[in-house]
């Protein structure tokens, strides 16, 4: 096995125990944009998650990108990139020449040349988008395009687990409030 392929199960390998260790969603997500960017020397990683009532695309995790650059304005889910959505992995080589990049100008003050946008799915549902961006135009080899896509599969099961989590938690808070109530009325 070659030693680049090593890194990616290993980066993998990685991922998958603070998946399974942690809770923390914004944990685990800035540790996939921060590795990915590592991994495959490229500028920068962003994870975003869609909001279906406002159909936007909201930054959950970023690694290598400006603040200006993350708060540029939002993100349109049907202009962005859309077919990332419709479960496509999207390479734009020239983020400057693609009617697809919501921002080029933007894009190219960031020094972004070219991205990539793999979506994220939990259970059949695509709920993000995980998107890589280079700062010169760059193809990805295909244990590159695998390992991004298993990256993105593990950020959703993250995401899953951890809205989940939340759920749970909030219930089991609400069940305690209301059995000191009953307790407290008891009482009275």
């Amino acid at each position: 096995m070659q030693n680049r392929e090593l890194q990616y199960f290993k980066i993998f390998r990685d991922v998958c125990k603070v998946i399974n260790s942690s809770l923390d969603l914004k944990e685990v997500l800035i540790l996939i944009t921060e590795n990915i960017v590592k991994l495959i020397n490229v500028k920068a990683c962003t994870i975003f998650l869609l909001d279906k009532s406002r159909n936007k695309l909201d930054v959950s995790a970023s690694y290598g990108l400006s603040e200006a650059y993350l708060k540029k304005g939002p993100l349109d889910a049907d202009k962005s990139i859309a077919e990332t959505l419709d479960g496509q992995i999207v390479l734009i080589l020239d983020t400057s020449n693609d009617s697809r990049v919501q921002y080029p100008e933007e894009a190219k003050r960031e020094g972004i040349a070219s991205l990539l946008s793999v979506p994220i799915t939990v259970k059949g549902q695509i709920i993000g988008v995980l998107r890589i961006y280079t700062s010169v135009q760059r193809n990805f080899s295909d244990d590159e395009y695998e390992l991004i896509s298993g990256l993105a599969d593990m950020g959703g099961i993250a995401i899953d687990n951890a809205r989940m989590y939340d759920r749970l938690k909030s219930e089991h808070e609400k069940l305690i409030d209301e059995t000191h109530r009953w307790f407290e009325y008891g009482r009275v």
